[in-house]
C-alpha cells in the first residue's frame, strides 16, 4: 500500500507592516497514512519577503497558496525530504528495529 500524505497549515503569524496582516511565518503539519500505520512531522517556516509585489490580503489567502510558500522556502528537496522522514517513521512502526539487549557478563 502507498503512503498518502496530507499537508496542512496549522497556524500563521503576522505583522502589521509593511502591509496589514503581513504573514511572516506559518506552522505546518505533514501527515502520512499507510493502512493502519501513520506518522507526522511538523515545523515552522518563515517568509522573509515572499509576498513582495504579489501581496495577497490575509482574508484572501488559501491554504494551498501558503503551502506553496512553505515548500518554496524549504528548498528544492524540502518537501520530499519531509515526506521521506514520515515514511521512515511509518516503516519503523511496520518493522520495528531490533535493539541490542544488555546481558550479564559470562564470568
Amino acid at each position: 500500500m502507498a503512503i498518502t500524505y496530507t499537508w496542512t497549515v496549522t497556524n500563521m503569524s503576522v505583522l502589521q507592516t509593511p502591509q496589514p496582516d503581513f504573514v511572516v511565518n506559518a506552522e505546518w503539519l505533514c501527515s502520512g497514512v499507510d493502512g493502519d500505520y501513520s506518522a507526522d512531522m511538523s515545523g515552522i517556516q518563515s517568509f522573509p519577503d515572499q509576498q513582495g509585489d504579489n501581496f495577497v490580503p490575509y482574508a484572501d489567502l488559501t491554504e494551498s497558496e501558503v503551502l506553496d510558500w512553505i515548500w518554496e522556502q524549504m528548498g528544492e528537496n524540502g518537501k520530499s525530504n519531509t515526506e521521506a522522514c514520515v515514511e521512515g517513521q511509518i516503516e519503523s512502526e511496520k518493522n520495528p528495529p531490533v535493539s541490542p539487549t544488555s546481558e550479564p557478563l559470562p564470568w
